[in-house]
């Protein structure tokens, strides 16, 4: 993948030992999906609930990277949005705005400690530091996984003239997985973050 202009990856080995799933998809998990009575229609908030959940099915199972970008289990990422470091950490940080700008339920605790689930389940975690306005680091998990297998994201924010330089790094996910994430984070994090914010 080539890096656009604001866009910036450096494929950097891991740390071995954590793994991650970026790539959700706007969908509900399907241990918490509400089933529709074999006798009622299906309403078309509910056909679109259950393509979502399909596509997020698909995309927890995309094709694994070849060659030796299967080898890379750390993923580096620069994004420059037009907002203050502090409006971008809010949005990322608030069950209201995250919500608003990914489409699905999240409720997100704004202390550290505190427990996270994003994307009506499909995504939860912990927060295991936050320091407002510059950086969110958070153990974090598909809900699908194993009980114990977390992930650590790391969101750095920094001011660079008029925009904010978001810099993402996590660790430990497996090997063969690396095209997956690094789209994922794009498709389902940052272009909505930056339609929303703008």
């Amino acid at each position: 993948m080539s890096p656009t202009r604001w866009q910036k990856v450096a494929l950097i080995p891991a740390m071995a030992g954590i793994w991650l799933l970026a790539g959700c998809s706007k969908s509900a998990s399907p241990a918490s999906s509400a089933t529709t009575p074999a006798t009622a229609p299906a309403s078309s908030s509910s056909i679109a609930e259950q393509q979502d959940l399909a596509q997020a099915q698909q995309d927890m199972t995309e094709a694994q990277s070849t060659g030796a970008e299967a080898l890379l289990t750390y993923l580096h990422q620069e994004i420059e949005i037009k907002s203050a470091p502090q409006r971008i950490y809010d949005a990322l940080l608030d069950s209201k705005q995250f919500t608003t700008f990914s489409g699905f339920p999240a409720e997100i605790s704004h202390e550290a400690g505190g427990v996270f689930s994003m994307f009506k389940g499909l995504i939860v975690g912990r927060n295991v530091e936050l320091v407002p306005g510059q950086r969110i680091v958070q153990a974090w998990r598909p809900a699908n996984w194993e009980p114990g297998l977390y992930s650590l994201a790391k969101f750095e924010l920094k001011v660079q003239g008029s925009e904010t330089l978001l810099v993402l790094d996590h660790t430990g996910f497996p090997e063969g997985s690396f095209r997956h994430l690094n789209s994922g984070w794009y498709d389902h994090y940052w272009e909505p973050l930056k339609k929303y914010l703008a």
